[in-house]
């Protein structure tokens, strides 16, 4: 089949080998990567490791038979779309099939011409939904409108390999409602996948809220998940409803699910299996109909290990894991990023000079895209409006003094850590202007680290 694609991958499902063989063999010879399975069982194993973009399923097979099998797909992976595989006799069948969810049905001995023909339509469609999402991605970046969930649509520049295992993860898991568990650091643009995943969803028409677990002490945190009750605690002057409650029917984001404390987590996993939360204070269940996402920058399975993270919490958040790659995994897509950048601060992309391009290709960009992006801003300032050279980028230069520094000298009368931490922390507070994020960065330890040395030192949050 001329154009086919190696990646449409189909399965074929019937207890008769001889179909099985036949099916397979003609798909190859069309183009497509097909493999069969001999059960509806089977079929369910081979689905839950794989990435196939149909299936072919006989109607008539011991059970689960090709009806169940769709049933269970509906629920599982509703993006998936499966045509059965039926004889003459069995239009009613067929019917039954449809309205269970099947995409269409072939009749046996299948005539080879209307198999292919509606393969074909089927993959059609599969291609225009790609290319579907890839316009609108551009659109996104060209009108440079946020993502919907605070994130600027750059971390999805780039035609890499990476980029696009990464977005075909999420054209396959946004349709279902299945918890996404985003793996990755800072700056490589979890949230933004996040609200990628939502927008793709059914449940692209409610709201879709994001929470940072490990910005908020922990006796609040609980009550911007939940809510409370008024008088519930000091300063709970009036009922409050939680991000459970207010994103109903929509998509909740957990960012850096890694910090949050042993007890939240406790009652987060509780509110995940009961499907059912109450607010602080609060005695009466409220029924939960929230799709979960989660991010984390930390290595969970070390967590496990320390105490410091829930094992069962973890499994019901790792349903659908997915790793998003460092900048410096993805090399091939910096000059689209450096273009993207440029374009929306009005800079041409030819006023990059060709040594200025392989510095910025061969950094290692521990910030990732957040850290590109304040580099090319400041460039652009430094050049005015020159050739951007190495020498706007004094960040990426060697370090003259590397290897010559000598340890600090310690007065003879002593100092106090604790003061030095505390007029440090006040310090890079007033530089940041109030900004705990920004002044946890400048101080080099995280917002939950911040919140808890200002209190253990006094000072006001």
């Amino acid at each position: 089949m001329s154009g086919s694609r190696a990646e449409f991958r189909i399965l074929v499902v019937d207890d008769e080998p001889e179909i099985v063989r036949d099916l397979v063999d003609l798909l190859a010879e069309e183009g497509y990567a097909a493999e069969g399975a001999a059960s509806g069982a089977e079929a369910a194993e081979v689905l839950r490791g794989g990435s196939h973009d149909l299936v072919l399923a006989d109607l008539r097979m011991p059970p689960p038979d090709g009806i169940e099998l769709v049933r269970r797909l509906k629920e599982e992976r509703p993006e998936l779309p499966v045509i059965i595989l039926t004889a003459h006799a069995d239009p009613a069948k067929a019917r039954e099939a449809i309205q269970a969810g099947a995409y269409d049905y072939v009749t046996k001995p299948w005539n080879t011409f209307e198999l292919l023909l509606k393969l074909r339509r089927l993959q059609e469609r599969w291609d225009l939904l790609e290319q579907r999402d890839r316009l609108l991605l551009w659109i996104g970046q060209l009108s440079g409108q946020p993502s919907g969930d605070g994130d600027d649509a750059s971390e999805l520049v780039g035609r890499s390999p990476r980029m696009r295992e990464l977005l075909d993860l999420v054209r396959r898991v946004a349709p279902s409602d299945a918890t996404v568990l985003l793996r990755g650091e800072s700056g490589t643009g979890k949230s933004l996948l996040a609200g990628l995943i939502h927008r793709r969803s059914p449940r692209a028409e409610h709201p879709f809220l994001r929470i940072n677990c490990g910005a908020i002490p922990e006796h609040l945190l609980e009550s911007e998940l939940f809510g409370h009750e008024k008088g519930a605690f000091t300063g709970a002057i009036r009922r409050k409803p939680g991000l459970f409650e207010v994103a109903q029917r929509g998509s909740l984001l957990l960012d850096e699910i890694g910090d949050m404390t042993p007890g939240v987590q406790v009652k987060l996993l509780q509110a995940i299996e009961e499907k059912t939360f109450l607010r602080v204070g609060g005695t009466e269940p409220i029924r939960s109909d929230v799709r979960l996402l989660a991010a984390t920058h930390q290595d969970l399975e070390e967590a496990i290990k320390r105490g410091d993270f829930r094992e069962d919490l973890y499994y019901r958040l790792n349903v659908f894991p997915i790793v998003v790659p460092p900048l410096r995994e993805r090399r091939e897509d910096i000059p689209a990023l450096v273009e993207h950048f440029l374009s929306q601060r009005g800079v041409e992309m030819s006023r990059v000079g060709a040594q200025a391009m392989r510095l910025l290709e061969a950094h290692d960009y521990p910030g990732n895209i957040r850290e590109l992006e304040n580099l090319l801003e400041r460039a652009v300032i430094l050049a005015g409006g020159q050739e951007l050279t190495p020498t706007h980028f004094p960040a990426l230069q060697p370090d003259p003094m590397a290897g010559q520094r000598v340890a600090a000298e310690l007065p003879p009368e002593g100092i106090s850590l604790e003061a030095v931490e505390k007029d440090y922390i006040v310090a890079a507070l007033a530089r940041a202007g109030g900004n705990k994020s920004k002044a946890a960065q400048l101080l080099g330890m995280t917002r939950r680290t911040l919140y808890s040395r200002m209190e253990r030192h006094g000072i006001p949050i």
